[in-house]
């Protein structure tokens, strides 16, 4: 484990930034697929130390258009939180969906250490995340995925799930054939041939695992019961809000399901629809090899994902290491730091003179 003291810092009165566009040159430089890759690792790793972390529901502020949520979490030696929103309805004014940042902070001086953007490395986390899962819960000869909801995190999740799993076919279906042709065009430049199909039905015919990532904050049943056969596995990404589902209940009733973190899944999750006490296995368990992952060839698994702060935590603190013997960032003058630690007004009178 690293300790805060462990990891790069430039000075004690600037704080690494790293910005949309020098993330963008970070991603390139190392390959998104080898990113990915090694984003699932950085997670696995950091579920292994799952009993050392603060953990609690992420903070959330809910409104008609969507939600503003605060993810905190602490192994002790190293502090992160992300911000980041929810707004479905931004799509249509030409805004993303989600954005957000984040901050890591040395827990012995409460100072920062790293601020970045997290829209990008938000997507990013949650396609390792889904692929971690995957995993452990897949059947292992899998091939072919589905994708229903060709947004912004689709080829994500496609191209994480070609580089950790070897999934190579795709099959893709969303309300709108815009977003399809969008993502089968986007795959293409990596050399993956998706198939756009014109109904969630044809989509998910033959595929072992199934993605939902849609959008609309609504309760909506994109998958069907009798869609869903055995030894397929789900991987419910699109489900993260309360109100916000995509699973008919009688899909959840047949699967083994797996989620995060129970108090915050039962919240946001799919199994929202579920009684509160409705069995559910942890991921970090199966990661640690605490439990098995899918235990019968015919079981339907379900990922009921939403995205939680330790996996954020992981995703900051592999940015961070990465900045080592870089250009990848910039000195931002964010703390106040006077020679005399008692006299911040005296600063303020020196810097005026």
């Amino acid at each position: 484990m690293l300790a805060s003291h462990d990891l790069p810092r430039l000075k004690t009165n600037v704080v690494p930034f790293v910005s949309v566009h020098n993330m963008m040159r970070l991603v390139n430089a190392i390959g998104v697929e080898r990113m990915l890759a090694e984003l699932t690792d950085a997670i696995a790793t950091e579920f292994r130390r799952w009993p050392l972390f603060d953990k609690t529901p992420r903070v959330a502020s809910h409104s008609l258009d969507g939600v503003i949520e605060l993810m905190p979490t602490s192994d002790g030696a190293t502090y992160g939180f992300k911000y980041v929103n929810g707004h479905p309805k931004n799509g249509r004014g030409g805004l993303q969906t989600v954005t957000a940042f984040g901050m890591l902070a040395d827990v012995a001086t409460g100072y920062p250490i790293l601020l970045t953007e997290m829209t990008i490395l938000t997507a990013l986390r949650t396609a390792a995340t889904s692929a971690l899962a995957a995993r452990h819960l897949a059947a292992a000869s899998v091939d072919t995925m589905a994708i229903i909801g060709n947004g912004a995190q689709s080829e994500f999740q496609a191209l994480a799930f070609r580089a950790v799993l070897g999934v190579e076919r795709f099959r893709l279906y969303d309300i709108d054939p815009a977003a399809s042709a969008k993502c089968a065009t986007n795959l293409a430049r990596h050399g993956i041939a998706a198939t756009i199909l014109h109904s969630v039905e044809a989509a998910v015919e033959g595929a072992g695992i199934i993605t939902t990532v849609t959008a609309d904050k609504q309760c909506a049943t994109i998958l069907t019961d009798n869609l869903v056969g055995p030894g397929v596995h789900i991987n419910a990404v699109g489900g993260d809000c309360p109100g916000k589902t995509e699973l008919h209940a009688d899909i959840l009733r047949r699967s083994d399901i797996i989620v995060e973190y129970p108090p915050q899944t039962r919240i946001e999750g799919e199994i929202q629809q579920l009684p509160p006490d409705y069995p559910v296995r942890e991921l970090w368990r199966i990661v640690a090899g605490e439990e098995p992952g899918r235990r019968n060839a015919g079981d339907i698994t379900l990922f009921d994902s939403v995205g939680f702060a330790i996996e954020d935590f992981a995703a900051l603190r592999y940015v961070h290491a990465r900045l080592r013997g870089g250009d990848y960032h910039e000195e931002l003058d964010l703390l106040a730091d006077p020679d005399e630690p008692r006299d911040l007004l005296g600063m303020l009178h020196r810097a005026e003179a």
